[in-house]
């Protein structure tokens, strides 16, 4: 099978770290990185061992002109996400951005606009959407052994202080911006991207970060007919127990990303009782408080890899369907606008002063 030629943008974490991780890992069978971008030297020079036969450069710009890569991979700053996607789409580029997709939605319908006008394919990296946890939790949920889903909280927390380029407002930095694409997505996701969704309470806090961006975020959202989604982000919480609890009227399901726990009782086992308006009593007639015995259903488990594997090689090989197959993205830029219009809005409803 034809591997698709790459040029990856960034030796940063993500750069480096994730797509880079997946490149060079036995997994990737559908790619071969030809160019890598990045204005330190030293990581260019390192970048050239780490990829056999690539070649490396400076500035992003070099290649527009160039008709060996079929993928532009781009792991910049955040900040420069826009600008440089726009730069190669413009110039007949297939690009795939890093998270966030971009500052606001009149971003985001600009690289849209313009890679349907070049003709080009558009994506953002939101593997999140493949990992294993997300797609089990959405699989229970749309199962219906819960009952009605009346609320999902999710919990990106931990304890962390944080002083690199991430902590400042004018890098695009942020938990929003930087982690929020994961949870508002799968927030969304289990909305299932209801066009009527809103933001019906956030807040931003600046904590224990040495920048001027938040550490700290709590939005709650929801759509008509939909469960409330208690989202929160946080750098001051060294308790956090779990990545995701869904509770229903039949049932809950608490999870991490690695591992779950899920009990629930059926109608069938447990018909429900109809409402007495009479004043409940034992067989003394002393007036009792509504008490029963249920037959939970318990199971617990753990999950076969995380977003950072299995979920980044599920979205490499989609992407390779969409390059090559022209298949659809699960996922694709309209939808991951919705994303960055939470985050937009969020933003909006609670500016930070800016020091930096």
């Amino acid at each position: 099978m034809e591997r698709l030629r790459v040029a990856l943008i960034g030796q940063g974490r993500s750069g480096k770290n994730i797509h880079g991780a997946y490149f060079r890992s036995e997994a990737n069978t559908h790619y071969a990185v030809r160019c890598v971008v990045d204005g330190d030297a030293v990581s260019r020079e390192r970048a050239a061992a780490l990829y056999p036969g690539c070649d490396t450069c400076a500035d992003y710009r070099e290649l527009y002109e160039r008709d060996d890569i079929d993928l532009v991979v781009n792991a910049s700053y955040s900040s420069m996400h826009y600008p440089i996607a726009r730069d190669l789409l413009a110039h007949g580029k297939n690009v795939l951005v890093e998270k966030p997709f971009a500052r606001n939605r009149f971003e985001c319908e600009d690289l849209i606009r313009t890679a349907r006008e070049h003709g080009v394919q558009l994506a953002v990296f939101q593997q999140t959407f493949f990992a294993p946890f997300y797609r089990e939790t959405l699989r229970r949920i749309e199962s219906g052994i819960l009952g009605r889903i009346v609320e999902i909280s999710i919990r990106y927390n931990g304890y962390g202080r944080r002083w690199d380029w991430q902590t400042m407002q004018g890098m695009m930095g942020g938990s929003v911006y930087n982690t929020g694409p994961h949870p508002i997505g799968m927030a969304l996701g289990f909305l299932g991207f209801d066009k009527e969704t809103r933001v019906v309470y956030s807040r931003l806090d600046t904590a224990v970060t040495s920048g001027d961006a938040e550490d700290y975020a709590k939005i709650l959202l929801t759509a008509p007919g939909k469960p409330l989604v208690d989202l929160e982000i946080s750098a001051v919480d060294p308790y956090s127990g779990y990545t995701l609890k869904v509770t229903g009227t039949r049932g809950a399901l608490r999870t991490t990303t690695g591992a779950y726990e899920l009990q629930y009782w059926t109608e069938e086992e447990d018909p429900i009782k109809p409402v007495q308006r009479e004043t409940l009593r034992d067989a003394d007639h002393n007036p009792i408080y509504c008490s029963e015995k249920l037959n939970w259903h318990k199971e617990s488990g753990n999950y076969s890899g995380n977003a950072f594997d299995v979920g980044t090689s599920s979205f490499y090989e989609e992407l390779y369907g969409a390059l090559t197959a022209h298949t659809p993205l699960s996922v694709p830029p309209e939808k991951v606008e919705e994303i960055i219009g939470v985050i937009e809005k969020v933003h909006a409803d609670n500016p930070l002063p800016m020091k930096y």
